[in-house]
């Protein structure tokens, strides 16, 4: 992680996973894990930024606690719709959000935010029920995983502190 909040910072990037059943993402924001996590805590900020480039979110319920349900549409960027229902499994202010995602493909999203010299590093680990399911979602949420880490980065990093 860059020790110097003014070094020009990469955009997301693969991280190892923990197993084959895993994807990993991260991403460094020049911002203190509380304004990371607040994009998370805020449904305002969240539906601006959740999501792959080009996408846009509805959200019909979000109850930000342990246990808590979300429910929302992702809007495609071709006029498709995508129903998504989770819950909050685990919320560690400011550092970890757990989110089951409960409809089809079914993943469980971690994210987890360490803080240094002013920059914070997410990373984001999306695990799913096989190993045959991950390499088949990979195929095109590698790249969606980063752009979604990338629109976090252009909001948190937008807003004064």
């Amino acid at each position: 992680m860059p020790r110097n909040p003014d070094e020009p910072v990469s955009s997301a990037r693969s991280t190892e996973p923990r197993s084959d059943c895993e994807l990993g993402t991260e991403r460094v924001i020049r911002a203190a894990p509380e304004r990371v996590f607040d994009a998370f805590r805020d449904p305002a900020k969240l539906a601006r930024w959740w999501g792959p480039d080009g996408f846009t979110n509805t959200f019909h319920e979000f109850d930000f606690r342990g246990g808590g349900a979300w429910r929302f549409t992702m809007h495609g960027p071709g006029g498709r719709d995508f129903p998504n229902e989770s819950r909050f499994v685990e919320i560690e202010a400011p550092r970890r959000v757990v989110i089951e995602h409960l409809s089809n493909p079914r993943f469980v999203a971690e994210f987890e935010f360490t803080h240094d010299d002013g920059v914070t590093l997410v990373v984001f680990r999306h695990r799913f029920e096989s190993a045959e399911m991950c390499a088949r979602i990979a195929e095109y949420a590698k790249d969606a995983n980063k752009q979604n880490l990338d629109r976090l980065a252009v909001l948190v990093e937008s807003e004064r502190e």
